[in-house]
Parts: C-alpha cells; sequence; structure tokens
C-alpha cells in the first residue's frame, strides 16, 4: 500500500534530510569500535596533557619532589613506576611528559595541513604556471626526508635555542608538500564536476568557488592524512628528543626520559619501560583514530 502523504510528513525530520559523506562518516564512526576505543585514549592523553595534576599529586616540574637519596628506585607504594637517576617520580614524569608530545603532534599535523592544504587548493584549482611552481617547489622539501631534515634543523641551530616550537617547525616545514600533493589531486577531480561548473556559469568568483564548493568536497583526504600523521609526529618528536637535538631539560619529554634512562636500563630498567609504553600506546591510540577516519571517509570502502 502505498505511503500517504501524512505518513511521509510524520516520518523524523532527520530521516527525510539527504545523505552525505559527513553524515555517512559519522554514522559509521559511531558504530566502530576501533574509533571508540582510539577516542577513548586520545582523550585520556589530551586530559593529561592538559590537566596533569587530575592524575598525580606530585608537581614534576619541581625540583624539590625529587631525592637523589632513592635515585633508581623499584616499584613502591610511593612511587608507582620507580625513581630515574636523580631520585625523581617516574610516574609523575610520564604523565607530565604527554603535554609535549600531545602539543608537538597536533600543532605539527594543523600546521601542515593548513600550509599544505591551502597550496595544494590553489595549485589544483588554478593549474598552469601556478602549479608548476608550487609542485616544483613541493618537491624540493619532498626530496628530503622528513626526520633528517628536521635533525640537521635542529643541530643547526643548537640545543639553547631547541625547544617545543622549534621542533614543530623543524617537522611541518618538511611535512607539508604531501599533503599539498593530496590536495591537489582531490581538487583537480572536484573542480570539473557539474556542480562547479554551475556555480561558475551563475558568477561565482575563483574565492568562492574554492571555498564554498571545491573545498567542502576535496578536505576528506587532508583530514584522514593529518590525523594518520599525528602518530608519526608524536614519534619523530620522542626520537628528536632521544638523540638530544629536540625539547631540552627542564622540559620533560618522553624522548629525553628514555634517553636518560637508555645508559642504566639493566640497573633501572621503570624509567625507560614506562615511557615507551605510554609513548607506544599514544601513537597506536592516534594511528587507530586515523585508520577508522580514513575507512569513513573513502568511499571506496564502503
Amino acid at each position: 500500500m502505498a505511503e500517504s502523504a501524512k505518513d511521509k510528513d510524520a516520518r523524523p525530520e532527520k530521516a527525510r534530510r539527504p545523505a552525505s559523506l559527513w553524515s555517512d562518516a559519522w554514522h559509521d564512526l559511531r558504530r566502530n569500535k576501533v574509533f571508540i576505543l582510539g577516542s577513548i585514549l586520545v582523550l585520556i592523553l589530551l586530559l593529561m596533557a592538559a590537566f596533569p595534576s587530575l592524575f598525580s599529586s606530585v608537581n614534576a616540574y619541581d625540583p624539590s619532589t625529587c631525592d637523589l637519596s632513592n635515585a633508581r628506585e623499584g616499584i613502591t607504594s610511593k612511587h608507582w613506576f620507580g625513581t630515574d637517576n636523580l631520585g625523581c617520580d617516574t610516574y609523575s614524569r610520564v604523565i607530565y611528559g604527554a603535554r609535549v608530545s600531545v602539543i608537538v603532534g597536533i600543532a605539527t599535523s594543523l600546521i601542515s595541513a593548513v600550509v599544505g592544504g591551502g597550496l595544494g587548493l590553489l595549485a589544483g584549482y588554478y593549474s598552469r604556471w601556478v602549479d608548476v611552481l608550487l609542485s616544483r617547489l613541493a618537491e624540493i622539501f619532498f626530496a628530503i626526508p622528513s626526520v633528517l631534515g628536521a635533525l640537521l634543523f635542529l643541530s643547526a641551530i643548537g640545543r639553547e635555542n631547541a625547544g617545543a616550537f622549534t621542533v614543530v617547525l623543524s617537522l611541518a616545514v618538511l611535512a607539508w608538500p604531501l599533503i599539498l600533493r593530496i590536495m591537489r589531486a582531490a581538487v583537480i577531480s572536484a573542480k570539473n564536476q557539474d556542480y562547479v561548473t554551475a556555480a561558475r556559469a551563475l558568477g561565482a568568483g575563483p574565492g568562492r568557488i574554492m571555498l564554498r564548493h571545491i573545498m567542502p568536497n576535496a578536505i576528506a583526504p587532508v583530514i584522514v592524512t593529518a590525523t594518520l600523521n599525528l602518530g608519526v609526529f608524536i614519534a619523530a618528536e620522542a626520537g628528536l628528543s632521544f638523540l638530544g637535538v629536540g625539547v631540552q631539560p627542564p622540559t620533560i619529554s618522553w624522548g629525553l626520559m628514555i634517553g636518560d634512562a637508555r645508559r642504566r636500563f639493566l640497573e633501572a630498567p621503570e624509567p625507560l619501560i614506562f615511557p615507551a609504553i605510554f609513548l607506544s600506546i599514544t601513537v597506536l591510540a592516534f594511528v587507530m583514530l586515523g585508520d577508522a577516519v580514513r575507512d569513513a571517509l573513502d568511499p571506496k570502502l564502503r
């Protein structure tokens, strides 16, 4: 029996809305166990970075909390993760070390996405000499390995000038070309669609077409790549700090903690093992989140 007009009007408004990539993606993500688990882990890490005092009553940046007489002490009821070479509580330092890793990962990913995405939008839309110029520029940076380039950059500026900002800058400078390539390909595909032709025929200018019509339909692969890169940048920061060219003391970083503890690992393994575990969980959480977002936003995987 045909559905009456009254029954159609009685249907919920949400059911009558046309489906879109973003609504379908959110529908899939809410039912994806990997996304839910990754989101919970990321939320905990964000809380640790923003409010470390919620997780530890000891201020790891207070030198008076360190006691040399308790250096390299094992796991006790007072020190859940033992103590390091200076007698500082390893648990509190692990908690406070999350801030640098999260800041570097998110800031680097955002900067590379904005710069690479913006330049990729221009290169893909205007083509010709703009595309040639930006693509050749990107290839110059793309030819430099990210970690090696960041290592050379941070070594050149010296340890006394190294910090979270310089680590973010060194990684972002070499990360945007990949985003540019992805955004450029998506824009070239989107600008030939009928809705762009219609907008151009109605008198819309290049700026309006790029921002209102092309970018919303081309930004999905950039979001996926930026999310996946979060874990990569966090691991890169830890590696640079481990090598001694990243953030410097008194800043607390998981990479610095691992580097300081490696010399006495056999005598006191806890100061190395626990930062490494938290680093691995953090990278895994962002990779899980990125994989789930990729699966939800890629129409080919539906």
